[in-house]
């Protein structure tokens, strides 16, 4: 019972850090220049299984990574609002580590949820658009914005507030489930 509740912990975590990073693309969608001189990134969250070593939504994992690679790309954070996340930020939520049955791997013996592995940054160039009198205009007057499609990211975020809310329904169902337990 305590499994099914810290699984469903993980994934409403997970999925209100991932609303976060897609209302930021949606903020930043036509964010020419950030504080490198660069138009902002479009940001995705990168999900893994948690098992017994990672069952900690920890969020020292929360470094942007570029996709496909390893690198680390800064202090995540938005060009257009330059304030780290602070008091809605990431917190760590321990999800109930149970020994696994028999050394079996899988859903009843070894995973532990979901966790937020890292943040990838599009390395796409993004869409160029001509508008000669913009300050951030090339030579031949064509400015780079962001590869941020905002109904992708309308469509993402709905995505995200059903899976959030379908994991808090089952964290619901599963503690009147033990309520009613403790009623016996």
């Amino acid at each position: 019972m305590f499994r099914s509740m810290g699984i469903a912990a993980s994934g409403i975590a997970a999925q209100r850090q991932r609303m976060e990073v897609i209302a930021q693309n949606i903020a930043n969608a036509d964010v020419t220049r950030g504080t490198d001189g660069q138009p902002y990134k479009r940001r995705e969250i990168v999900l893994e299984t948690a098992t017994a070593q990672t069952a900690l939504f920890a969020s020292g994992n929360l470094a942007p990574q570029s996709m496909g690679s390893n690198a680390a790309r800064g202090v995540f954070g938005s060009p257009a609002l330059d304030v780290p996340l602070s008091e809605d930020g990431p917190r760590p939520i321990a999800v109930p580590v149970l020994p696994t049955q028999r050394g079996i791997s899988g859903p009843t013996g070894g995973e532990y949820g979901v966790r937020v592995s890292g943040i990838a940054e599009d390395q796409g160039e993004g869409r160029l658009v001509y508008e000669p009198g913009h300050p951030d205009a090339n030579a031949e007057g064509y400015v780079r914005y962001p590869d941020v499609d905002t109904t992708q990211e309308l469509v993402k975020l709905l995505d995200a507030k059903r899976i959030y809310e379908a994991n808090a329904a089952v964290f619901t169902a599963a503690k009147s489930m033990l309520r009613a337990a403790l009623d016996i």
